[in-house]
């Protein structure tokens, strides 16, 4: 364990602290956690102490550091909070608190538990940022040393770490924690990939280096002559950040782009710019992958340059070109821009807290939540959100959760613009409320006095949390809140009783037949009545039922009979698709493997006129592969003596052969049903889709295609490179 004098030798390095104070701090925590031991058999002391170190190595000031040292003493010892005032100060008091967990407080459940300490936590934020500075460097030493926990608790403790913590420190721009993390949680929730994962980036490791190497040299063989300061280093992605690209957007590691990135940092935002037109006459960028942060700030204040290039030999690579100062803040966040001085007048407190916002908002809404489990979602739906910025007529910029509408940008201009928007104008054009906008986009709400303000439905189609709280508060107001949701319950509850799917129900469409029947003025007031209970549900629901009893046996029937044509219609496709493998149309040369089966390979699909060769396989005959078909090219010389020549025989007109060509574009949309249409009017059948996007807006699409011949390949190649959006068509090798 640390001595007194190591540790304060320790963060004398990082910053000029008040060592009397902080000195004193550490002896009440040596102090008060006497006899104490952590899981792990050593003495309590040294968590309070790591997390001292962390805040010290974020620059923290002297009153942050104090609160790291005794975050746990009120906590786990009689030491109390009025002790803590005499003994140091009301400021350090109101850290440690906003720390404390609600130990004394008993509840029915680890989710309302959970949700009531973020709840004080979020509280004790809102008058000081640095309760959660210390929470989170408090997290991190937990994690870093959570191996000495049961099983159990470590699976619980890795998902809220990354459910909230993880997100938490992202929002305040710590990277240096986030990643650090996330990394640990992946390790033991998802051991076996994290495994795999570390091993495979450490295998290629020096094969990178040596790439990343190269480039920075070029890099600064041009910059060397631009007569600028800079620093340039290369930058491995974090293990959480490749893995989760790789599951969501379904990629392997190879065909991750930014797995390294190199990093510029120079002294002013021109020189950045200067970098950016250098690197860009240097390198081909990628189109849909520059991202310019310095004019579009991320909400946690990080401000950055990043761009995708093609190398020398094709391969892409990330640049991220930032000032010194930018880069200060990318990896430390709110911390790099602490101002607690006393008589600081600058105005630089009042920047800061508009740059916290955000906790703002979220401390208005959890006032209103009281189900824990709706609090937890929410709290985790804004954390998680990526942002979209869209323009005000007037070219204000104005920032929303990726996903967001109309609806949640005229909340967040003023509550009453969205309680009276009944529509909005995109970009000039009108669309309606549900409408999801992009980046760049120039919105103005629509607004009518005559508008009869949100309905519960509103709550689906809104993605903030700021739209989604004032549209609760309104429908509280006019009595359509809780009663709605519960009148809505009890139906479904009914309907599930009854024996129905309420999936396969078309349940609003004779909602409103009935409400007109029983006379309500609205189906929100139908919800209601119905929450209030007595005969009326029984009521409604049979009127219900009444309406859509035939229809949903006609649904069913309908369903079976699609079902039922599926079937037959796959059959057929499968008979069509042995008879034209067991006869493809190509033969051997020579006599010796005549009486060999013969298929065409599905790997890289040839057609008539494709340059082919024939693969000996162990058992299943002859198979057929494009000569450039990577599988093929990939074989050890010593498998190559099991090639044999073929050729096409000559085909009658009219004979197909299912065929695979890549098509690389911009996820707009209605691309694919141009891409549809376009091979419709070419008279090609599609007979299979595989589609990817990812976040950068940039759509990868596989057709499997009915093709004759090479010839008319390339006429569907040549055509749909024309399609609007469409960057890259080519046959797929493999």
């Amino acid at each position: 364990m640390e001595t007194k004098a190591k540790f304060l030798q320790e963060i004398s390095q990082y910053k000029d602290y008040d060592t009397e104070l902080i000195g004193k701090a550490f002896d009440k925590a040596k102090e008060l956690h006497e006899g104490q031991l952590r899981k792990s058999g050593e003495p309590y002391l040294i968590h309070p102490i790591a997390v001292a170190i962390i805040l010290a190595q974020l620059g923290m000031d002297d009153a942050t550091l104090v609160g790291g040292l005794l975050h746990d003493v009120v906590e786990d010892t009689e030491y109390t909070r009025e002790q803590l005032v005499d003994d140091f100060s009301e400021e350090i008091a109101l850290l440690v608190d906003g720390v404390t967990k609600l130990g004394a407080i008993k509840f029915d459940n680890k989710e309302e538990a959970q949700a009531e300490n973020l709840r004080k936590m979020f509280l004790a934020m809102s008058k000081d940022i640095r309760v959660l500075i210390i929470k989170l460097a408090d997290r991190l030493h937990n994690m870093r040393t959570i191996e000495y926990m049961r099983p159990e608790k470590i699976i619980e403790k890795s998902k809220e770490t990354l459910d909230i913590y993880a997100p938490l420190a992202s929002r305040l721009g710590i990277y240096t924690i986030k990643f650090e993390l996330e990394d640990i949680s992946l390790k033991y929730l998802h051991p076996q990939e994290y495994a795999t994962l570390k091993a495979e980036v450490t295998e290629k490791k020096e094969q990178r280096e040596k790439f990343i190497n190269d480039v920075i040299e070029e890099i600064k063989d041009a910059l060397d002559t631009m007569d600028m300061h800079y620093d340039i280093m290369g930058r491995s992605k974090h293990l959480y950040s490749v893995y989760k690209k790789m599951v969501l957007q379904h990629k392997q590691l190879d065909e991750i782009f930014d797995l390294t990135a190199i990093r510029v940092i120079v002294d002013n935002v021109r020189d950045c710019y200067a970098v950016l037109g250098q690197v860009h006459t240097m390198w081909k960028p990628i189109p849909g992958r520059f991202k310019d942060y310095i004019a579009m700030p991320k909400p946690n204040m990080y401000q950055s340059l990043h761009t995708t290039v093609l190398g020398d030999h094709g391969e892409p690579f990330e640049i991220q070109i930032r000032t010194y100062e930018m880069h200060r803040v990318a990896e430390y966040g709110i911390a790099a821009h602490w101002k607690y001085k006393e008589g600081d007048t600058s105005g630089n407190q009042n920047n800061e807290d508009m740059k916290l916002a955000w906790l703002r908002q979220t401390l208005e809404w959890q006032k209103d939540l009281n189900d824990p489990k709706e609090f937890m979602e929410t709290l985790k739906m804004d954390l998680f959100a990526s942002q979209v910025f869209v323009f005000t007529p007037k070219g204000e910029v104005i920032d929303l959760p990726a996903g967001s509408t109309p609806l949640d940008f005229a909340f967040k201009i003023h509550t009453d613009v969205g309680c009276r928007c009944v529509g909005a104008k995109v970009n000039g054009k009108m669309v309606t409320i549900d409408h999801e906008l992009n980046n760049g986009d120039i919105v103005e709400i629509v607004t009518s006095s005559n508008s009869s303000g949100p309905s519960i439905d509103w709550l689906k189609i809104a993605r903030s949390s700021t739209a989604r709280n004032k549209i609760r508060q309104w429908l509280k107001k006019q009595n359509k809140g809780d009663d709605v949701a519960k009148g809505k319950d009890a139906l479904d509850k009914f309907i599930r009783k009854k024996g129905y799917d309420p999936q396969l129900v078309a349940k609003s469409a004779y909602l409103n037949s009935a409400t007109k029947e029983m006379k309500f003025a609205t189906l929100e007031e139908a919800y209601t009545q119905i929450s209030q209970g007595g005969t009326l549900l029984s009521k409604f629901a049979n009127i219900l039922f009444g309406y859509f009893d035939e229809d949903v046996k006609k649904e069913q029937k309908r369903q079976a009979e699609k079902e039922e044509a599926l079937q037959v219609n796959n059959a057929k496709k499968e008979r069509a698709e042995r008879q034209r493998r067991e006869n493809p149309g190509i033969i051997v040369k020579g006599s010796t493997y005549k009486n060999l089966m013969i298929r065409i390979s599905k790997c890289c699909n040839p057609v008539p006129g494709d340059e082919i060769i024939g693969f000996i396989t162990k058992g299943r005959g002859i198979s057929v592969h494009r000569k450039d078909c990577s599988n093929i090219q990939a074989l050890p010389e010593h498998e190559q003596a099991r090639f044999i020549d073929v050729e096409w025989e000559d085909l009658k007109v009219g004979k197909s052969y299912a065929a695979d060509i890549t098509v690389l574009g911009n996820d707009r949309k209605g691309i694919f049903s141009d891409i549809s249409r376009a091979c419709e009017n070419l008279d090609i059948n599609i007979e299979g889709v595989n589609a990817k996007s990812d976040k950068d807006d940039r759509v990868r699409i596989t057709l499997t295609l009915s093709i004759t011949s090479t010839q008319q390949m390339q006429k569907v190649q040549r055509t749909l490179r024309n399609v609007p959006g469409v960057t890259s068509v080519y046959r797929s090798k493999s």
